[in-house]
């Protein structure tokens, strides 16, 4: 049975060995405001509880995220930070899950970071993933998200899904897409959208729109309305994190069916 979805964004910063080491928030704490780092801190500590609730709720994660194209991933998917600067090795496996001599370098950024935050908060683990190909339409998203309900559904066991996805990259003029001044009217609708539970707003986003403002995460954000379509009441919504510190749109939080809620 289905019990919740964790939705996290996949910046490489998350990773503190990947920016100087620097020791990872614990769930909760509050960085100081005058540290440069603050925004990198207080996101990691929100991601981190984030991924310490679904922990808790239960150890079968099906991950869902972005990248060139569709595939499947099982539990002994394995991938390195390489790409980004540092041979951090990451895989979705469980217990006795050993790391890869030979990660996959081209692995998504999603299921990288999907990986390094269950070594973080829990290890005995075993994810396994689901990737959408970025153009998929969002009529499809929505039928990939309710497919999956109804195989979590299924399951006898607490059943949960990381969602790893990002929102518009040309928020500022430092944005890895630069600025574009339509981005902050779609991210503002995609924050709404997502902190309240809106599925039918999520769906509504359009793709092309959504690829020229670098929406990386679009087609996870709208498998996750999928995911909920059967309910008749919408989610029930814990938002840890919302903002854009360096031109990305970022959001951290939990989505639970209504009824299931504590």
């Amino acid at each position: 049975m289905f019990c919740l979805a964790a939705v996290i964004p996949s910046p490489p910063v998350l990773v503190p060995a990947l920016c100087g080491g620097a020791p990872a928030a614990c769930p909760g704490s509050a960085p100081d405001p005058g540290t440069p780092d603050s925004a990198v801190i207080e996101l990691r500590g929100a991601v981190l509880a984030a991924g310490a609730a679904l922990a808790e709720a239960t150890p079968y994660w099906t991950v869902l995220g972005v990248g060139s194209s569709e595939r499947s991933y099982g539990a002994d998917t394995a991938g390195t930070f390489r790409g980004f600067g540092v041979d951090v090795r990451v895989n979705l496996g469980g217990p006795g899950a050993e790391l890869s001599a030979d990660p996959d370098p081209d692995l998504p950024l999603a299921l990288l970071v999907a990986g390094w935050l269950r070594a973080a908060v829990a290890p005995h683990v075993s994810a396994r993933a689901r990737v959408l190909a970025a153009d998929t339409s969002a009529r499809n998203c929505a039928e990939i998200g309710a497919k999956l309900r109804a195989e979590l559904d299924a399951e006898h066991e607490p059943q949960g899904v990381l969602v790893v996805a990002d929102g518009a990259a040309t928020l500022s003029t430092a944005a890895p897409g630069y600025f574009d001044e339509r981005s902050p009217r779609v991210q503002k609708a995609l924050d709404q959208a997502v902190a309240t539970g809106d599925r039918q707003a999520l769906l509504a986003l359009d793709p092309a729109l959504c690829a020229d403002l670098m929406m990386s995460g679009r087609a996870a954000y709208q498998a996750l309305a999928g995911l909920f379509a059967a309910d008749a009441a919408p989610p029930v919504v814990t938002e840890r994190y919302r903002g854009a510190p360096f031109g990305v749109g970022w959001f951290a939080g939990l989505w639970r069916p209504a009824g299931m809620d504590r």
